[in-house]
Formats: C-alpha cells, sequence, structure tokens
C-alpha cells in the first residue's frame, strides 16, 4: 500500500481520495482552507463540495501542504488550473525525490497560454529538478466526482511521456469500479479535458435559451471539430480526440446536471449575467478562465474556433447569446471537414 498526498480538497480531489482509500492506501488531504478542512475532519464528509460521501479511516487532514507530501509515495494535485502553478511551486520542495506526481487540473493558465504539463516544466526547471517530469502524470476522462465518491463505473486516462509512470498510476488507481487506461500523448489528454468545458458552457448556454437536442449534437460534434483542429496544430494526436480525453469527457460534461460548466451555461443562457452565473454555481467554472485562454491560443497558433470565439465573446460581455447563435448559423457555407487537419 501506498501514502499518497492529496493538494486541494474540491469534489474531485476528494472523489479520488476516496478511491484511494478504498485501495487501503493512507491518504493525506492539505487544502489552503483551514476551515474547510476541519469540517471535513469534524464530519468524515466533504459537506461543501461532495455531501453524502462518507471519508474512509484510511483518509487524514495534513495542515500544511510539507505535513501532506513528505515521505509521500505519490502526489495528486486537485487544485483548480489557474492556481496549479502556485500549488506545484510550494509543494516541490517537500516531495521527496522519486514521487510520482499526478495532476487532474483540466485548463489552460491565462495569461501564458499553457497547459498544466508546461507549468509544470518550467516550476521543475526552474527547481533544478528537470528530470521530474519523468514522473508527471496527468489524469482526465469523463468523470463527475459526484458518481465516482459513490462508486459508480467510471473509466478514464492517465498520460506521461514516461510510460512506467502512467502504468504506476494505472496500478494507483485502478478498481473494479474506477478503470484506467494509459497513453503517451499528454497534449492531446491535457487540451481534450481543457477546452471541453468550453464547449460544455455552449451547451448549456443553448439549454437556457430553450433550444433541443439537434442544437446541442451540433454544438458537440463541430466542438469536437475545432478542439481536435487545435490540439493537432499543438502536436496531439488525432485519435486522443476520439477517446476518453476527447469525446468521453465532452458528452459527459456537455449532457449532464452534474457538470458546473453546463449548469453556469445554462442560467447565461437563461439570461444571467456570465459573474453571477458563476456565484450561483459556487465553485470554479474553469470553462470561464480557459474561454479566454484558449481564444487568444486559438489567434497565436492560427486555428478557427468560432465556437469558443462565440463562447469567449458571451462569457466576457461582448455578445448577447442570440447574437452568437445568429453569427453562428450564419456563417459562410463550406465541406464539413474543411480544415479537417
Amino acid at each position: 500500500m501506498k501514502t499518497v498526498g492529496v493538494i486541494g480538497a474540491g469534489s474531485w480531489g476528494t472523489a479520488l481520495a476516496t478511491v484511494l482509500a478504498g485501495k487501503g492506501h493512507k491518504v493525506r488531504i492539505f487544502d489552503v482552507d483551514e476551515k474547510h478542512l476541519k469540517s471535513m475532519e469534524e464530519n468524515r464528509e466533504n459537506v461543501d463540495y461532495l455531501p453524502g460521501v462518507p471519508l474512509n479511516e484510511n483518509i487524514s487532514f495534513a495542515y500544511t501542504n510539507r505535513e501532506a507530501v513528505e515521505g509521500a509515495d505519490a502526489v495528486l494535485f486537485s487544485a483548480p488550473a489557474q492556481h496549479f502553478r502556485s500549488a506545484l511551486d510550494s509543494t516541490l520542495p517537500y516531495m521527496k525525490k522519486d514521487v510520482l506526481i499526478i495532476n487532474v487540473a483540466k485548463g489552460i493558465e491565462q495569461g501564458t497560454h499553457k497547459r498544466m504539463s508546461e507549468i509544470a516544466a518550467e516550476v521543475f526547471a526552474e527547481a533544478g529538478t528537470d528530470d521530474a517530469m519523468d514522473r508527471y502524470v496527468v489524469l482526465s476522462g469523463p468523470s463527475h466526482a459526484e458518481e465516482v465518491g459513490r462508486r459508480m463505473p467510471t473509466t478514464v486516462a492517465t498520460a506521461s511521456q514516461n510510460r512506467s509512470s502512467a502504468e504506476a498510476a494505472q496500478d494507483l488507481f485502478m478498481t473494479d469500479r474506477f478503470r484506467v487506461y494509459t497513453s503517451d500523448d499528454v497534449i492531446g489528454v491535457e487540451l481534450g479535458g481543457a477546452l471541453k468545458n468550453i464547449i460544455a458552457l455552449g451547451a448549456g448556454i443553448s439549454d437556457g435559451m430553450g433550444f433541443g437536442d439537434n442544437a446541442k449534437a451540433a454544438l458537440i460534434t463541430r466542438g469536437l471539430a475545432e478542439i481536435t483542429r487545435l490540439g493537432i496544430k499543438l502536436g496531439a494526436r488525432r485519435e486522443t480526440f476520439a477517446g476518453l480525453a476527447g469525446t468521453g469527457d465532452l458528452i459527459v460534461t456537455c449532457t449532464s446536471m452534474h457538470s458546473r460548466n453546463r449548469r453556469c451555461g445554462i442560467m447565461m443562457g437563461e439570461g444571467m449575467d456570465p459573474q453571477e452565473a458563476v456565484k450561483k454555481v459556487g465553485m470554479v467554472v474553469e470553462g470561464m478562465f480557459t474561454a479566454e485562454a484558449a481564444y487568444e491560443l486559438a489567434k497565436i497558433a492560427e486555428v478557427e474556433m468560432p465556437i469558443t470565439d462565440a463562447i469567449y465573446n458571451i462569457t466576457t460581455g461582448k455578445l448577447k447569446a442570440s447574437d452568437a447563435l445568429t453569427a453562428l448559423m450564419g456563417r459562410e457555407k463550406r465541406h464539413e471537414l474543411d480544415h479537417a487537419e
């Protein structure tokens, strides 16, 4: 059995902690919100973000990141994407040299337009531990915390530039209810997980405006097409976007009420101010941040992403949802596979 430090006690970090603890691993959870940690410790439940899921006795709580990760065999980062850099930088000095580093944040950093693995590479280089990238793994796929916490069947993928690290993470998490595949396409797995949140906002907006399944199916399909275009341009493999971290995650996030991005989109589609909708959700809505970063990244990469452009303009108040619909539906006619590469 392993010892695993978990940085971030949101719904997803907690759900994954229950998977690990259920296998007999010793799990130590840290979060910057000390009050939240104390509530979890006292109630043996994450009342705020994952209510109704009891916490296994193998889960303990650490009130510093050092206490959480010192001597741990693996460290799981479940901080929001925009805080991953600071979380890794502040935790790295306390991790042992051969530790397995697993990140589950899904997003693109604002300002730098970097994926999470690119951020990790920078942090490791600055610390003089460049070899840590061989132990860096991303975990992604169609996986709502609410279902994982209740042991509902779920399948995800782990990706790393080092196959043995991806397999080590696979072994760490694999259960009869949590199936894990491996991949070496870190770029594709990260982009699929990040960009699907933008399309989920769009699916929610469509629902909030009262549109039906036809509109949502079109958004999902054409959204996947532009995610794939950007991914290939940035070095990902096309087939990754047909897999768990691509199509799988996109479907579950665009269709489920567990999806905070879709819920936020629904409220915007109903006419609510974007920032008010985020407050109503009560948790981080990654798609709101990723929309801006992806919009800018697409311009830099010279990749056409009309749905992403529309969602960015809606979330920043530059365009009404109804006007965005008119613009998307009125685009110049073309062959479906134009710009497929």
